[in-house]
Formats: structure tokens, sequence, C-alpha cells
């Protein structure tokens, strides 16, 4: 691909085009405010850059307005009211512009515009059906309960889905609320209780946090993963148990093993396919699609809609605690838009407050998180262009044919204090 050309239609349409031995790309969006042929993005050696088309209400790139820019990966691109996100993979497994109505997941939790997730939610789906164990890894809020419900919706089995809190079992208790016990088994046992882990058999049991769980704990679940038994506390005879095992942790289990908290062997059982879910930091590509799926959870409006400065805002902002803290934003944020606009003063002061400013000195600055190997090379050349620039911002912006926000932006990703480098 060659070239996008981005513009005004009916309705929204990718169609191709071979022009000149030019590959073209015509993204038509149904968005009165865009122009006929609003911008337009070139590749070339590698790199992707944007240009305004002389459209009437302007092109404007993370919020800023632009005449010609370079891309980079992550940026917002505002043409009209619609904002488009760049992604810049060349090994990815998505068509060259996609669109959630291409998407189809199979199930709508399960779908995403991030390449390394899509790939991992393919290899899942061949295991659904099966009675592999699956380790659903990742931040806390980052959605695992709901990747879990989605295994069990589509693996066809007619048990319940059970969910185990594991740091809330108490380790005196742990036998009596997972096997069950018959009555008289001790006292206050006034009638049999068949327990937690027979109520998912034939289904699924969902052991959340599974890092959190107590040595006991774990050798008690070690012996039903073993033997598919359980025999209930005051009983003599096992009773056999049909569960398929989805466990959730955020913590680094392999670690636990090497200092002796968490059995190597109970690691074994549950770790027959791992699926790691990345922050939402590192998923913005996938933010609207978030949002649409997790508006009917919020609201019963059949129409919510957000000004391009809360869209902006919403991008920039790095949520420390992932999905669940988008959630509760919403919640918030549609309560207090009674028109169901949602507008920059409906959000909280944690995302009004302009996230792309240079953080002062007194501030620990500091990556947010690890740096991809992209990130580290363009961090090296932002150092070495604040060394020759004797840390101007303005002059850097012209540089790399960007905006100063952009550029202070990547000061705050990559750790950095263009005062450090004046002279």
């Amino acid at each position: 691909m060659d070239e996008v050309v981005i513009g005004r239609g009916p309705r929204q349409q990718v169609r191709r085009e071979l022009a000149a031995g030019q590959l073209i790309r015509h993204v038509r969006i149904a968005d009165d405010w865009l122009s006929s042929e609003h911008a337009r993005l070139v590749g070339q050696r590698g790199a992707w850059s944007i240009r305004d088309c002389g459209s009437k209400n302007g092109t404007r790139v993370n919020g800023e307005p632009i005449e010609e820019t370079t891309l980079e990966d992550g940026d917002v691109i505002g043409v009209g009211h619609t904002l488009l996100v760049f992604q810049h993979d060349t090994q990815t497994t998505f068509e060259p512009v996609t669109t959630a109505s291409d998407l189809r997941p199979p199930r709508p939790e399960l779908g995403t515009f991030h390449d390394g997730l899509a790939r991992a939610i393919e290899q899942l789906t061949h295991l659904v059906d099966s009675r592999v164990s699956v380790l659903v890894r990742g931040e806390t809020g980052t959605g695992k309960e709901l990747v879990a419900r989605a295994i069990h919706g589509l693996s066809g089995r007619s048990g319940d889905l059970v969910a185990v809190n594991c740091g809330a079992l108490p380790a005196t208790l742990v036998e009596g609320q997972l096997f069950g016990h018959r009555k008289g088994a001790f006292s206050g046992a006034s009638e049999d209780r068949i327990g937690t882990i027979r109520s998912a058999d034939l289904g699924t049991l969902f052991l959340d946090e599974i890092g959190d769980l107590a040595p006991e704990s774990q050798a008690a679940f070690l012996r039903v993963l073993q033997e598919g038994e359980v025999t209930p506390v005051g009983g003599t005879r096992p009773v056999s148990v049909d569960v398929r095992i989805v466990a959730a942790t955020h913590r680094d289990l392999e670690g636990m093993i090497k200092r002796g908290e968490f059995r190597e062997d109970l690691f074994s059982r549950i770790n027959g396919f791992s699926l790691t879910l990345p922050p939402l930091r590192e998923r913005l590509v996938d933010l609207g699609l978030l949002i649409q799926q997790l508006l009917p959870r919020v609201t019963d409006r059949t129409s919510v809609r957000f000004t391009s400065a809360a869209g902006y805002r919403l991008f920039a902002y790095d949520w420390p605690r992932n999905i669940r803290e988008l959630q509760k934003f919403l919640e918030t944020a549609i309560a207090l838009a009674t028109d169901g606009l949602v507008k920059l003063e409906h959000l909280p002061a944690s995302l009004r407050e302009d996230a792309t400013e240079t953080p002062a000195p007194s501030q620990p600055l500091a990556p947010a998180r690890p740096l991809s190997a992209g990130e580290q090379t363009r961090k090296a050349e932002l150092e070495a262009l604040l060394h020759e620039h004797n840390g101007n911002v303005s002059a850097i912006a012209r540089v790399k044919q960007t905006s100063r926000t952009q550029i202070q932006r990547w000061l705050k990703r990559f750790g950095l204090d263009a005062s450090d480098y004046r002279t």
C-alpha cells in the first residue's frame, strides 16, 4: 500500500485502487464534517506522513492542527468528528485499514485491534472446546474475568462458570468451602453442602488471582487437579468432578516458584495455555472498541457521543487502572452528560489535566512501562536531538515536522526532561 485517502462518503467504506502503479486505499466515512477528500497518508521508505488536502475543517494529529507531519505509532488522527488511530506494524495480521465491523471475534469481548493479542486469541479459539487449562495473565483491571467468561461461553460445557476469589480463601476453611461437607461434620454443619468445586461440575472453575493462594490451599487444589475428585469434609468416599480450569493472576508465578512461594507442580497443572492481556496503555488502539463494548453495561442510553476534545484526552491518558478504570470513568461521565454528549468538563480531574505537559523537575521522571525496541530507538534519537538543539522543544518539533505537543508526549513517555539538556 502506497497511500490512504480519507474523505466523506454516504457510508463507511474502504476500497482499493491501482493508479499509475500506486496501490491506494480510499477510506469513506459518513461524517458531514469531512471534505470529500479530506486528508492523505503517504508511505515512503518505511515511514508514513499525513497531509491535509485543503479541507474545510482541517486535520489534527494528537489534537494539534497540521498541514503535513510524520506519523508515529499510536498517533490519533482527527478528521471532522471522527478519530482514527495510526498503528505502525509491519507484521500485522489485519487488513491495512481495519474497522470494528471488519473484526470477526468468536465473542464480542474477545475483539481487538492489538496484533499480538489477536494472534493469541486465535490460538485460544482452537482450544476452547478441549479440557486444556488456561492461565490468563495481566495487570489488575485488564479484563481477565471477561476472558474467562468468554472461554466458558465458547466451550459448550453444560455446567456453570464458578469463580473462586483465591485471595479471600481462609486457609482454615478452604477444604470445607471447596470440597463441601457432610451434615454433622463439625459444629454448625446442619446440612450437606456440595462446595464450590462440585458446583462447577461439567462447567468451568475460574481461579481468580491464583497467585494469592495460601500454601495450604495450593495443596488442596493440586489434589483436585491430579485426581479429578473431591472428598467432602466428614465424608468417606471421594466424588468425581469434571471441571475445566481457567486461572488468572497479576503476579509473576515463575518468580514465586523460585522463591518457594508457589508450587511448581500446581503451576504445571494450570499452565496448559497462557494468555497475556496487555495493559490498556499498550492497547489504546482498542480504546474505541472497548468503549463500544462497555457502554451497554453502564447506561441504557441508545446514543452516547464524545466531543473531539474529550476524545483526544482519552487517548492521552495512561489508564493506570486499566479497563476497570475506563468503565468507572464512563459511568460517571455519562451520568454528568445529561444530554448524552460527553465533554471535557465531564472527565475526572486526572483526565482533564494536560497529559502532554512535560513533568516538573521535582517529579520523578521514569518511563511508565518497559520500552519496546522501536521506542528505544526513538528515545535515542530524541536524546540526540535534545543535545543538538540544547533542549529546545520547538526546534526539535520543526526538525521532526511535528507539533510541540507531540515532542512533549515523547518526553513524558521516555522519562526525559528537556531542561536537563539546556546549557
